[in-house]
């Protein structure tokens, strides 16, 4: 029995060590309460999540369903991430107020902007749900059977559980299909911008800085959220009012020092925390370097036309950051895994798990599960790589490809919609594709295509590769390509949409771009989707299965939910890291950084001439500290993407940072979350008041503030 105990002990605290964990606000009860207030918090669970009083959550909703963002006045002032307000900051930017240049500031409340397409969403209640979801499914015999069953269950309670008349039902899985939890939300559609830094704080240090620390960026946006006369939601209109908090954060102006607790409140996307060995094995070993090395080739053909031609190089930079963003996100992720041995330590946790099994007499329920995981993630490599070459080669790299796809799809609607449906996005594509022609340079795809054709030609297995590449020439195959299809320009892609949907269909049915990507495309659904959904059900059961068995095994211990863009929190210290050997990392930056990496006219490290001339005076305010103003500061805190704009918080319930980022070499945490080397990145507080104060001098947005000294203590 004491051996027993102690290989509990050993399993449960290699399964996740203190300080991971991306955890429901209404289950913190217990274990995480302890944890936290260990860490230093002085606040209680009810400070967190009530639902009888104001919390916490109360002041955090999800910013326009991709990213967070707080309340922090009581007049409905909204703080997220530059990067996640930069599509508003966009569209409502010209040649005459250039806000992605030179910034945007609403000194009064008229002059705040209105975005017809963004809402926030506000979390009212959670509710465990899952015998309800569940009711009726393990009678059934197959997993297809089952699925429809669970789908059907939460179609119903979606529209039967009580909530008012202006809130959402929202039921969402957890723990792989064995916890179903309700979500009742409140979304209000008229959100306004009230200000934005220029773009060179915002996204000072652009690409080259992205993951990367130290950083010396101020990521972050002003909104404010309207409602109607009742503190309701309701579409935009002059005469809606600007929305009354349940609650809002108070900031603290006394910052943070090294070992201090933070808390991130937030919505986090996705991460896959408990995957068995064998498929980490896999992302490290066979998709990630396919990945990488697909966008590498495409980065670097860009990368080179863009040197060549400011033009290109303007056409081009949002859609380089982007293929970039993920290409070194899954170098980091790549690098992390190895170092931090995660694949043989998960090893060595299912071996761990197998002995429980066995001392536990679980052999039936579960003893198979890690040899069958075994099995099927060797089933379905050739599948998963092709699938990856088919996703990242055709529909995300090369746009040629990723057009033509698009005429595909058009054909097959014709086949399964009809006549009308047809029609119907034929017309938005025409109108849609003008804006991506813009952007389009058929000589710098051409190039691209000619590089990553030939990846495909040669690292696809050749059994999930049409017959007619199996010997093709990708320099020959590139050069007929881009002389002879029309889908190279938006006037041949409007010719070849235009007349009755036979001549559409028979013009794109002539084009050789359209017949190149028929051909992948069929020969891909054919043979390589189907394939791998069989498989990847097969495996999706095994992950419920596997899921359940260290609920199961490991009740009452620190096991958390992956992320599912819910909202969650992750709690940690400020703290810095040791990357590699002799490389130390403090956990703080300073605008004398931003300094150092100046470049005048670099679109990445050019510095707003006024920003210069506040720091050569030094005149911070009251948000420096003995001659510098604090910028950035990193935490264990298990962030992914959807945490941006998340609130840091302090351990008494104030605003301290803004979470923005992670750390390159900790980008591994959706995978395994090593608290050595896992970073989130935050901006200070006391920087995001610094721009707003004395750098656009909006001392409207200060006003309201509710400014705090927690540590009763004053900046010099």
């Amino acid at each position: 029995m004491k051996f027993l105990k102690a290989l509990l002990l050993l399993f449960v605290f290699q399964l996740h060590a203190q300080q991971g964990g991306m955890w429901i606000p209404s289950l913190l009860k217990g274990m995480n309460e302890k944890e936290m207030k260990n860490l230093g918090m002085k606040m209680s669970i009810s400070d967190i999540y009530d639902v009888n009083k104001s919390s916490l959550k109360d002041a955090i909703p999800q910013f326009n369903g991709g990213c967070t963002s707080e309340v922090i006045s009581p007049k409905g002032l909204l703080l997220t991430n530059h990067h996640c307000g930069f599509d508003e900051i966009q569209s409502h930017s010209s040649v005459e107020h250039d806000y992605i240049t030179n910034g945007f500031w609403a000194y009064k409340m008229e002059d705040e902007l209105p975005n017809p397409n963004l809402e926030v969403t506000f979390i009212v209640r959670i509710e465990d749900v899952t015998s309800k979801v569940l009711e009726g499914v393990s009678a059934l015999g197959t997993e297809a059977d089952k699925q429809k069953k669970i789908i059907d269950n939460i179609s119903a309670l979606t529209k039967s559980l009580p909530k008012e008349s202006w809130q959402e039902n929202k039921i969402r899985t957890f723990f792989e299909g064995n916890q179903y939890m309700l979500f009742v939300t409140e979304s209000y559609p008229d959100v306004r911008l009230v200000g934005a830094p220029p773009s060179s704080i915002g996204k000072f240090g652009s690409d080259t800085d992205n993951w990367v620390w130290p950083r010396h960026t101020g990521d972050f946006s002003l909104f404010r959220i309207y409602a109607d006369k009742n503190n309701r939601p309701a579409p935009y209109s002059k005469e809606n009012v600007p929305y009354t908090p349940k609650h809002f954060l108070p900031i603290s102006l006394d910052g943070v020092s090294e070992d201090d607790f933070t808390l991130v409140f937030g919505y986090p996307g996705r991460t896959s925390e408990y995957l068995p060995a064998v498929a980490v094995e896999q992302i490290v070993n066979e998709l990630n370097p396919a990945k990488i090395e697909i966008r590498d080739k495409a980065l670097k053909v860009q990368d080179g036309f863009m040197r060549k031609d400011n033009a290109i190089k303007i056409q081009y930079a949002s859609k380089y950051a982007g293929i970039a963003n993920y290409w070194k996100k899954w170098i980091g992720e790549t690098q992390g895994l190895k170092k931090s041995d995660a694949i043989n330590i998960k090893k060595k946790q299912e071996v761990l798990f197998q002995q429980r099994v066995n001392l536990m007499g679980k052999q039936a329920e579960y003893g198979n599960l890690l040899t069958d995981f075994d099995k099927y993630y060797k089933e379905i490599a050739p599948y998963a790589l092709s699938r990856d070459y088919f996703i990242e080669v055709v529909l995300r790299n090369t746009e040629l490809l990723n057009v033509a796809y698009k005429m595909y799809q058009l054909e097959q609607i014709k086949s399964t919609k009809g006549e009308q449906a047809f029609t119907d996005r034929k017309n938005n594509l025409v109108n849609g594709l003008n804006d991506f022609y813009k952007d389009f340079n058929a000589a710098v795809d051409e190039k691209v295509f000619e590089q990553l054709i030939d990846l495909y030609i040669t690292k696809v297995p050749k059994e999930m590769i049409p017959t007619s590449l199996l010997n093709a020439n990708s320099a020959e195959l590139t050069s007929s390509l881009y002389k002879n299809s029309k889908l190279t320009s938006y006037n041949g892609t409007k010719e070849l949409l235009t007349g009755d949907t036979q001549t559409i269909l028979a013009n794109l049915n002539n084009d050789r771009g359209f017949q190149l990507v028929k051909t992948i495309a069929e020969k891909y659904v054919k043979d390589v989707a189907p394939k791998y959904d069989e498989i990847n059900l097969k495996i999706q059961a095994l992950q419920r299965t596997y899921m359940k068995a260290q609920l199961e095994l490991n009740q009452g211990q620190r096991i958390f939910p992956d992320a599912n863009s819910t909202l969650r929190v992750t709690y940690g210290k400020v703290k810095g890291y040791e990357p590699k050997d002799a490389t130390i990392y403090k956990p703080f930056t300073y605008l004398e950084g931003v300094m150092e990496k100046y470049v005048p006219g670099d679109y990445e490290f050019d510095v707003p001439e006024k920003l210069i001339d506040l720091y050569n005076k030094k005149d911070y305010g009251p948000y420096g500290v003995s001659g510098k103003m604090p910028l950035c500061f990193i935490g264990t805190n298990h962030t992914t993407g959807g945490n941006s704009g998340s609130p840091a918080i302090d351990a008494k319930g104030n605003l301290i940072g803004l979470n923005f980022d992670r750390v390159w070499e900790g980008t591994m945490s959706d995978i395994y979350y090593d608290p050595a080397i896992c970073r989130n990145i935050m901006v200070d507080i006391r920087y995001v008041l610094f721009i707003i104060d004395k750098y656009a001098n909006a001392k409207n947005l200060i006003n309201e503030l509710k400014i705090t000294h927690p540590k009763g203590k004053k900046s010099k």
